[in-house]
């Protein structure tokens, strides 16, 4: 991502921690820059030490992530990158709660839980939450602990539905980087993010960073091979030669990073409709596969008025490598996704547009197929589109991510829509 160098006025600092400032933005209303520092720091700063050239990483690093984060739709706080060494983020009330996530069991959770070997996997990840109080060592916290507490930020009050969406939230970030980190050969072993209530929408968001220190990234899986802070944790006495070889683990994952934005994994829906007349419902199937980044091409042909051609422009699209689905939308009589289905090895979906008059009659063409085919039939073009993204995921990170998200900004809607209907009813 390319820093935005413009100069900006800065305001009074309304916070510093061991790793970063945060200065108020007067010229950018609800916005914060977070400025990070050269210096890294272990067991709450009993060990710290300046690090040239931190600053930069762990900005290249926190960047990265939240775009990503940010483009499969997760709700962040983080607004673009600034320089080498900052970005800019909404203004938050930060929740003074550590939110880790383990895939793998390690680290302080084997000395919490004495019996429990390295290597212990978690399915679903555990999540686990600390209070963020240096001088009492950031103890663990339950659920019942943070509720009773009875926060408030940004006019927001902290409760059951609150708590309950940052579990959702943790897990599904978790999820989407882990998914992200695994073309790489990288496993996410586990990671501790922070959340924020938006002082202008007053929502819940992914806020402060996540850099080299938030989280362990074991390259094949090996601990040995370690490329976050734990090497620095690790050292038994800070040389100048070993703080080299920590940031040279920094620089290799702020390297890699840049490369969760993209993938090696594409593909392309193709929607052919029966006639032109059905262009509207197919439009709704273009427009649902943009949101997950997908191309989608249109084209009108009939497997009963024009076989020769339906099968032409199947194998045009077999031919270039693309990896494709075809969704085939046809009224009446559907024979274009049969014949589709017969006659090639790539996936095909049934769409039709049914009519209130016929539909009911119509759709048994698409459910009631000769032996041999196998294309499922989905009704809403926005289900047919998804199935197609779901197929992709399999595959492309970006994909899954924004499938992933979907998921759990559903899930936060129908909660949210739950408590307000619940505060109405008082």
């Amino acid at each position: 991502m390319a820093p935005v160098a413009t100069e900006l006025k800065l305001g009074k600092k309304i916070n510093e921690g061991k790793t970063k400032e945060v200065y108020e933005l007067p010229d950018l209303t609800g916005c914060v820059l977070m400025q990070s520092k050269d210096q890294i720091t272990a067991g709450n700063a009993a060990r710290k030490d300046h690090m040239e050239g931190k600053a930069a990483i762990s900005n290249t690093t926190t960047s990265c992530v939240f775009q990503l984060l940010h483009e499969s739709g997760i709700k962040t706080a983080f607004v673009r990158k600034h320089g080498d060494t900052a970005f800019i983020a909404a203004q938050c009330e930060m929740i003074p709660i550590e939110w880790v996530c383990r895939r793998v069991a390690t680290g302080s959770f084997l000395k919490r839980n004495p019996g429990v070997k390295e290597g212990y996997k978690f399915y679903p990840p555990k999540i686990e939450m600390f209070y963020k109080d240096d001088a009492a060592n950031d103890p663990q916290w339950s659920e019942e602990q943070l509720i009773e507490a009875k926060f408030c930020f940004a006019g927001l009050t902290i409760g059951q539905t609150e708590v309950d969406i940052m579990v959702h939230s943790t897990q599904a970030i978790f999820e989407i980087l882990e998914k992200s980190w695994l073309p790489q050969n990288c496993t996410l072993v586990d990671m501790k993010i922070e959340f924020g209530v938006n002082i202008t929408t007053k929502e819940i968001v992914l806020a402060d960073v996540i850099d080299n220190d938030s989280w362990r990234l074991w390259p094949s899986g090996d601990r040995s091979q370690q490329k976050d802070k734990q090497s620095y944790r690790d050292l038994k006495e800070v040389t100048p030669e070993a703080l080299q070889m920590v940031k040279r683990n920094f620089e290799w994952v702020a390297e890699r990073v840049e490369l969760l934005l993209k993938t090696k994994s594409h593909g392309r829906v193709v929607v052919l409709m029966g006639s032109s007349s059905d262009l509207g419902h197919c439009e709704k199937i273009k427009k649902a596969c943009a949101n997950f980044g997908i191309p989608c091409e249109l084209r009108v042909t009939s497997a009963h008025k024009g076989p020769d051609e339906t099968l032409r422009i199947k194998a045009e699209y077999e031919g270039d490598g693309i990896p494709t689905v075809f969704v085939a939308v046809a009224g009446k009589s559907n024979g274009l996704g049969p014949v589709l289905s017969g006659n090639t090895s790539y996936p095909v979906v049934n769409c039709p547009p049914l009519s209130a008059d016929w539909g009911s009659q119509d759709v048994w063409s698409s459910l009631r197929l000769p032996s041999g085919l196998g294309c499922p039939t989905i009704l809403s073009p926005e289900g047919a589109a998804q199935f197609a993204a779901q197929i992709f995921g399999l595959s492309n990170h970006l994909v899954w991510a924004k499938l992933r998200s979907s998921m759990l900004n559903m899930w936060i809607s129908l909660k949210q829509a739950d408590k307000k209907l619940r505060e109405c009813s008082l």
